[in-house]
């Protein structure tokens, strides 16, 4: 593959993308581990119960797959290029406090008004992590999580009550794409079918019951390391994003004094924003941490 089309014309930004569509070539194989265990669900036997648990394990090697594909982007994309050169031509709107776009002649047509929300691309729109994280369950823990917002220059927070931010950026993904999470979400019965068997664990089996008992104890095994696998992806995301946004963002673009550009430099107080106008430190931690409490004790 290769990068056709960019702003800086760098190696740095082209590897910066390629990484995210290996990626998703890669999910291709979650995507039917995905159908053929909800095919197995739909059958519901103890035959059916093993090979889901088959399937959940191959789907964490999947996603631990993912995982050494977005570490490998350090190997072509430096991160003081792609902070200070790359960066800035993929922020929106709402990243950027007190700055708004101008959508210059808009006044000269009243059927057009500027539009409210300008999020920029961010890795909350891909449609396959959604889909990782409606199949498994953890949705409802990951994208039920609230923004917390720090108050410039004061200790202060607040907690926006608005949708959470990983459902809105379905908006923004191709409408079949949103159709397909819908669909998912609608049909995925995978954590219930993993909490019945979690629930049975204490009951006291006759010797049929007892090897229906180990089999879903191997279910709800295989359940949680997929769960831990899609946590640890969050932990390697949240490094990348130490790499490059967090440190860079301290330091002035390379030949450049820390005194010629004010306000280039983010003070301390601030908030570090993402491409999608989170405060990305506080989100990505949130959505991690909640992750891990989608695991089911057994």
């Amino acid at each position: 593959m290769r990068c056709q089309t960019s702003f800086t014309s760098t190696n740095d930004e082209a590897e910066f993308y390629l990484v995210a569509a290996r990626m998703e070539l890669a999910g291709v194989e979650a995507l039917e581990l995905m159908r053929s265990t909800m095919d197995e669900i739909f059958v519901g036997d103890d035959i059916a119960v093993r090979r889901i648990t088959t399937y959940l394990l191959q789907l964490v090697d999947v996603i631990h797959h993912l995982c050494e594909l977005l570490t490998e982007v350090k190997r072509g994309c430096d991160p003081n290029i792609f902070y200070h050169q790359v960066r800035p031509w993929l922020r929106g709107e709402d990243s950027q406090a007190g700055r708004k776009w101008v959508f210059e002649g808009i006044e000269q047509d009243p059927s057009l008004v500027a539009p409210k929300e300008l999020s920029g691309p961010s890795a909350g729109q891909s449609a396959l992590i959604h889909a990782l994280d409606i199949f498994l369950g953890t949705d409802q823990y990951s994208h039920g999580q609230a923004i917390t917002e720090h108050s410039s220059g004061t200790s202060e927070t607040h907690t926006t009550s608005k949708a959470s931010f990983l459902k809105r950026m379905q908006s923004y993904m191709p409408r079949y794409h949103r159709a397909f999470l819908m669909h998912l979400s609608e049909n995925s019965r995978l954590r219930d079918l993993v909490l019945s068997f979690a629930s049975k664990s204490d009951s006291s089996p006759s010797e049929d019951e007892d090897v229906g008992r180990k089999g879903g104890s191997a279910l709800v095994g295989a359940y949680n390391t997929a769960v831990l696998a899609l946590k640890e992806f969050r932990d390697a995301h949240m490094i990348i994003v130490a790499l490059y946004i967090i440190g860079p963002s301290r330091h002035a673009p390379p030949g450049e004094s820390q005194d010629i550009k004010p306000g280039t430099i983010r003070k301390e107080h601030e908030p570090l924003r993402g491409t999608g106008g989170t405060d990305i430190v506080c989100f990505l931690k949130g959505v991690r941490d909640k992750t891990k409490s989608a695991l089911i004790p057994h």
